[in-house]
């Protein structure tokens, strides 16, 4: 995750490219604990000992989101958020995915009720 953390999302106007599998190879290996699927998506599952727990990670990650100006899909239930992200302009994956991932990353190693 060295280097994406320190980057930030860029605005997508939908007049790039998705990324291609010898693009998102690289990336992806930051990220071990992301699927990519079908090379078009990027999701991870969290596990927490409660909903209270589970609902201040999702309103911790939707800060991080509103900052960088990209927003994930957030799929919250008792102890569980699934996040899934992709760039919806282009319909796939693109550099500023991959930062937004490295970065929930981030709020899940502080977050509380994690298990």
């Amino acid at each position: 995750m060295v280097g994406l953390t320190t980057k930030h999302c860029s605005p997508c106007r939908g007049d790039v490219q998705p990324l291609g599998v010898d693009d998102l190879r690289p990336l992806q290996a930051q990220l071990p604990e992301w699927d990519v699927v079908r090379g078009q998506r990027l999701t991870r599952p969290f596990a927490f000992r409660d909903f209270r727990a589970a609902l201040a990670f999702v309103n911790r990650v939707g800060a991080v989101a509103e900052e960088e100006g990209h927003h994930p899909d957030l799929h919250l239930s008792y102890g569980q958020v699934r996040v899934e992200i992709w760039t919806h302009a282009v319909g796939g994956l693109t550099e500023s995915d991959f930062i937004l991932a490295a970065k929930v990353d981030e709020v899940a190693e502080t977050a509380v009720g994690r298990v």
